[in-house]
């Protein structure tokens, strides 16, 4: 067991907190928030209201401390790593060497199998796309209200993990590209009916797609554009990585609408977190994948010798979504 260690770090500083009381939460939550207020560095908690009540009880709301409702930093993965990145663009400072501290606790109750999975491959994630920022990153997870696998995943996504005002090395812990490909949710076998087929006209598939959206989204003209900008963005993709040959197939599924890009033409590589990167911090292939996973509630590209596949599904409120994602941009920093 090591002390708590101290604020200069070089790099992203990804730990978990497994905590099954509101002491042994206080025990590793004020010593954090209060380190970064001595050391006057940007602090960021997104918890749960009785934590923040917690929280103000024992450091006062007065504290020069960010703290929001973890809602407030998106209700899906993609926009919760986005919310963080940007909050670390805003405050970090170039010149000095400090940490941007961040408290951030997921939300799982109510959760599909398939979110709590998005939002584990979310938790590997961010080891890599916040692997050149300078953020001290803590992520409680309350045994009080999670299963038991949730915990144990949290011990292989999260490097270390903190017990009190110490850090334990996880012996868990894996390599988050063998963490996302253990969690790669199934396709489901692509059928004749409703493909439509397209070779290189990506101007033919956009059309196509808001058509077929605006048919399956008869009352919402917004939603239908939004999910039209998802699938244009996947095709760009797809044809920007020398694919030519595809079908496209969408249908609506458990209240959401569902669009599956499918090619006999592999990918050469997939990299594990495709959509994770904000694109105005570097840009790389698949940039355009960021705007479809902050539209998208889920996002999944594989790729084998037969072939590769792009899955997407809209969620039912996107309008309401894309606002929230607005109102977090202007509120974090673009």
């Amino acid at each position: 067991m090591i002390t708590l260690r101290t604020s200069a770090h070089p790099a992203f500083l990804h730990q978990g907190c497994i905590y099954g009381s509101d002491a042994e939460f206080l025990a590793m939550a004020v010593p954090f928030v209060l380190g970064g207020l001595r050391s006057d560095e940007p602090v960021l908690v997104a918890t749960t209201p009785a934590n923040l009540e917690l929280l103000h009880a024992e450091i006062g709301q007065e504290a020069e401390v960010d703290y929001v409702e973890r809602e407030h930093l998106g209700l899906r993965p993609p926009q919760r790593a986005t919310a963080i990145h940007r909050y670390w663009s805003r405050h970090h400072s170039p010149t000095a060497s400090r940490a941007v501290r961040v408290l951030s606790e997921p939300e799982w109750t109510d959760r599909s199998a398939r979110e709590v999975s998005a939002w584990q491959r979310m938790e590997a994630a961010l080891n890599v796309v916040l692997a050149d920022t300078q953020i001290w990153m803590i992520c409680p997870y309350d045994t009080r209200t999670i299963s038991p696998r949730i915990v144990d995943d949290a011990r292989r996504t999260h490097p270390e993990c903190v017990v009190g005002h110490r850090v334990e090395p996880s012996s868990l812990f894996v390599r988050p590209e063998e963490f996302a490909r253990s969690h790669v949710e199934p396709m489901p076998p692509v059928t004749a009916e409703g493909l439509f087929r397209f070779e290189g006209d990506l101007t033919a598939v956009r059309r196509y797609a808001l058509r077929a959206a605006a048919g399956l989204l008869a009352n919402d003209d917004a939603a239908a554009g939004m999910f039209c900008i998802a699938v244009g963005e996947a095709v760009e993709y797809l044809d920007s990585q020398g694919v030519e040959r595809a079908a496209v197939w969408l249908r609506p599924a458990a209240g959401r609408i569902v669009c599956t890009l499918h090619s006999d033409e592999p990918l050469a590589c997939v990299p594990p977190f495709l959509g994770y990167r904000p694109p105005d911090v570097v840009r790389e292939p698949g940039d355009g994948l960021w705007l479809t996973n902050q539209i998208c509630e889920w996002l999944d590209v594989t790729s084998d010798a037969s072939g590769c596949t792009i899955e997407l599904a809209m969620p039912g409120d996107s309008g309401g979504e894309m606002k929230r994602a607005e109102r977090q941009r202007l509120a974090f920093g673009a």
